[in-house]
């Protein structure tokens, strides 16, 4: 079964990153995800960022009853800030890298050129959703870049973190299972 690699902070997981997983599923030849929690992106600030731990159950919880997804802590074993081209290397996905596929929103296909080893990552095929129905690609035409024909879902985790702050309801942005989770934060 080919593998794609859903890398986030997942602060908190939520139905948009959950559909887009499903849809790819539904649409491409890959029909298993890996979900892969980063204990801190390089490009964020680490100020917002909940708990790894309790994203990490998060994600475990939203992806229970689907057998097509499956959630990776190996980041918690490595380096912070989150590389993602480290992680690829300790996953040993870099030695075949057109199995792996890598799945990203159009804004962080937008900051790519600012990712370390940039050049090794665009060795994979990289599976975009947009995040705005308008963006600029700053690899237009690459082969291995497919922009996907995805619905467009505005929705985004620092949405829902300040909703919960304004203790306002999350429901249908989450999944149940982990709303009781988020009211703890």
């Amino acid at each position: 079964m080919k593998t794609a690699l859903f890398f986030g902070s997942f602060n908190p997981i939520h139905v948009g990153h959950l559909s887009i997983a499903q849809y790819i599923v539904n649409n491409t030849p890959y029909k298993h995800i890996k979900f892969i929690v980063s204990p801190h992106n390089p490009l964020k600030s680490k100020d917002e960022l909940l708990d790894v731990g309790l994203r990490l159950d998060m994600v475990k919880l939203s992806i229970a009853d689907n057998p097509n997804f499956e959630v990776s802590d190996i980041e918690l074993s490595l380096p912070t800030p989150s590389l993602t081209y480290q992680t690829i290397i300790a996953l040993g996905a870099h030695k075949q890298p057109e199995k792996h596929p890598l799945i990203m929103g159009s804004d962080s296909l937008t900051s790519l050129p600012q990712w370390q080893n940039v050049e090794q990552l665009l060795l994979h095929p990289i599976l975009v959703y947009k995040r705005q129905a308008a963006f600029v690609n700053p690899f237009p035409n690459h082969p291995n870049i497919q922009l996907l024909p995805s619905p467009i879902l505005d929705i985004s985790s620092t949405q829902i973190r300040q909703l919960i702050k304004e203790r306002k309801e999350v429901k249908y942005l989450v999944r149940d299972e982990i709303i009781n989770l988020l009211k703890l934060y």
